[in-house]
């Protein structure tokens, strides 16, 4: 058995900090200290991989590095967090995605602000619709889309705020994909803590 790198990406121009594939189609997905998310796909003429969008690049991209992402359950939507103290929601036509070559564009919906003091580290949303933070404040805030109609495109809500939830930076977060409401965080101080959300909102 070996591991074989049948292609290299390049792109961006400083550290990359993180991957992830879309949870339902063969799309790449990359962020970085450049302040950027890439997407990558693959090209079904040669099979080379190449950048296909560059978010970041207008005045609704982050300002800084861009540390962590991730999708809805659907994945139409994604989320994306950074040292300029923000989350920034993004989203896409899934249905083009899917019936076309993977390149339908996404675009800039909503961004949370004012929420953490320092740099957001990770950001995980669940299947059930709650987006988990955790910031160098030693904090983990949750957020859920604000469903009451009053407006139009997609708005999001502080849904719970958890300060001092380590005693030092929170570097990663993650729902749990069995139990509902149950988030692990990973932290600087040396603990990994488990957390169950007493009342999941409807």
């Amino acid at each position: 058995m070996s591991l074989t790198a049948f292609q290299v990406l390049q792109g961006h121009t400083q550290d990359v900090k993180m991957v992830q594939w879309h949870p339902s189609m063969d799309i790449l997905f990359s962020c970085s200290y450049d302040n950027t998310i890439k997407i990558w796909a693959e090209d079904g003429d040669n099979d080379d991989w190449h950048c296909v969008q560059t978010l970041g690049e207008s005045n609704s991209g982050h300002t800084s590095s861009v540390w962590a992402l991730s999708f809805n359950s659907d994945g139409d939507k994604m989320v994306t967090c950074s040292d300029d103290l923000t989350l920034k929601i993004w989203g896409a036509d899934i249905m083009n995605m899917q019936s076309g070559d993977g390149n339908a564009p996404w675009l800039h919906l909503y961004t949370l602000s004012g929420y953490h003091d320092r740099t957001i580290f990770s950001v995980h949303w669940s299947r059930e619709g709650i987006i988990a933070s955790g910031a160098a404040d030693d904090a983990i805030r949750l957020f859920v889309e604000n469903k009451d109609g009053l407006v139009d495109g997609p708005t999001y809500q502080l849904l719970l705020k958890k300060d001092k939830a380590h005693n030092m930076d929170v570097n990663s977060v993650k729902w749990s994909s069995m139990e509902n409401g149950r988030l692990a965080s990973a932290s600087d101080d040396g603990t990994i803590k488990i957390w169950e959300l007493v009342s999941l909102p409807i």
